[in-house]
């Protein structure tokens, strides 16, 4: 009888903001980061977003030791970006759930449930009525 000890490394992790959902993976590695198949600051233009995608694996102290896949659909590329923030957080919990409290401390599991308010029948936009005319 053969016997495997291979351990899966593999840790997942969900993200949601706005209408963005990323699906986050993490294997042991060498610290890169993938966005649908291209390196996260090809994918995000803007620091600011490169910024928040590595975020969680800089507070854990754990960014070279794992490759990060990340699939995220919807949105544009700020909600794209909180998405993948929160999906890498929860995939770190998933590995250890001791780095819950550094996490917490860095406000990175905290969901912003925020969405754009529905426009309603006869307004402008979702608040904006259209303009009152008396005569």
């Amino acid at each position: 009888m053969e016997k495997t000890s291979s351990k899966t490394t593999n840790f997942h992790g969900i993200g949601r903001r706005k209408s963005s959902i990323a699906r986050v993976w993490l294997k042991s590695g060498k610290g890169e980061v993938l966005i649908n198949g291209k390196k996260y600051n090809e994918y995000f233009d803007t620091k600011l977003s490169r910024d928040k995608v590595i975020f969680p694996g800089k507070v854990v102290g754990k960014d070279k030791e794992f490759d990060i896949s990340v699939n995220v659909v919807g949105g544009g590329k700020k909600g794209q970006a909180e998405a993948v923030r929160l999906g890498i957080s929860r995939a770190f919990l998933s590995f250890d759930e001791n780095l819950k409290s550094i996490l917490r401390k860095h406000d990175l599991l905290t969901v912003d449930s925020r969405v754009k308010e529905r426009k309603k029948y006869g307004q402008r936009g979702a608040r904006r009525k259209f303009q009152f005319v008396k005569r």
